[in-house]
Order: C-alpha cells, then structure tokens, then sequence
C-alpha cells in the first residue's frame, strides 16, 4: 500500500503504512501532528461517532441553537463545537508525547469526507 496524502482549504491528511512508528499526519492552516496507527484509528472512529451525534441531535435543537459534545478514548480528545451542521474539531494527544490541534466550521465537512478513503484497516 502506498504512501497516500489529501489536502483542502485549511487542513490536510496523511497515511504512510510503510512509517515505522507515526504513521498518519492531521494538519491544519498553522499545526501539524504525526500520529500512531492506534491514535489515528480512534480519531476516525470518534471523529464519525460526534459527526453522528451531532446530525441525531439536529431534531432536538433550534436552528441557531448551539451544542458541544466531547468523545475520548484512551489515546486523544475530541471536542466538536457549533450547530449541527456546521462545527469546528477540536483534539487533544493524551499519551506519551502532547499535541493539539483545531479545525475551524469552514474545514470539518470537507476533513470528514476525506477521512474514509485515506486508508482502509
């Protein structure tokens, strides 16, 4: 399997099955984390669970009514932020070395629909 990366607007994303420890890159417009096949397995996990909690919690809340909604696993933090159509990401690294970083509204939809195509566990 070969080295694969994706970009937009704001964010950026990158598999290298062949990296000895790090094997993903999670970018924004000014930071960037290297993570684990583990961290990077949990973020797209999480990250599809609060984009699945958010569109469920969009018939219980009023159009500008805003929400946040935290996930965590053993290796990051998740937070999304906003309404549910349109919220920022938030993470947070737990183990080991500390990393953080944030995607504003204007990335997460278009970060979301490049996350399933980057790789395949």
């Amino acid at each position: 399997m070969a080295r694969h990366m994706k970009q937009g607007n704001g964010w950026r994303l990158g598999w290298d099955p062949e990296a000895p420890i790090y094997k993903a890159l999670l970018a924004g417009e000014s930071w960037s984390l290297e993570l684990t096949e583990p961290e990077f397995q949990d973020f797209c996990r999480l990250t599809t669970q609060l984009d699945a909690t958010m569109t469920t919690m969009a018939a219980e809340l009023m159009d500008a009514e805003r929400i946040t909604c935290e996930a965590e696993s053993e290796w990051l933090w998740l937070e999304v932020e906003g309404i549910p159509h349109a919220y920022s990401l938030h993470l947070i690294l737990l183990q080991g070395r500390r990393g953080e970083g944030e995607w504003p509204v204007t990335v997460v939809s278009e970060l979301l629909q490049a996350l399933p195509g980057l790789t395949v566990f």
